[in-house]
């Protein structure tokens, strides 16, 4: 015996459509967000692999932030970018902070980025 309930009807494609729609935003929102961060990840590296250079070669720390000016375009980094390079405790620093709009539809995130590299203590010139 086999009873149909009226109500019930198109629940289960009203249910996927629904799950569709979320999986899509999902989806579509990653596809704009993922590639900032990977680009971020990238950048964090070449600035750590920039300072270590710069430490153990014996640069100064202008050196750091002119490499990492001229590599700004390369990993998206907008123009006005705040570099701040610096000497401390006997280590090349380097601190790059800015913010990055990401538009979802119908809402801009502010992405900030705000990041230090600090060359190793093994890689010291002296």
């Amino acid at each position: 015996m086999h009873f149909h309930k009226t109500d019930e009807r198109g629940s289960a494609r009203v249910n996927f459509i629904i799950v569709l729609l979320v999986l899509g935003a999902i989806g579509y929102c990653g596809y704009l967000y993922v590639p900032v961060m990977y680009r971020e990840y990238l950048f964090k590296d070449w600035m750590q692999h920039t300072v270590d250079v710069a430490s153990a070669s014996g640069y100064k720390p202008d050196w750091v932030s002119d490499q990492l000016t001229k590599s700004l375009p390369e990993y998206d980094v907008p123009a006005d970018a705040l570099i701040t390079p610096a000497n401390r405790d006997n280590r090349v620093e380097v601190r790059v902070q800015y913010i990055r709009k990401i538009e979802f539809p119908g809402y801009t995130y502010q992405y900030q980025f705000d990041h230090t590299a600090r060359s190793t203590a093994f890689l010291t010139f002296k």
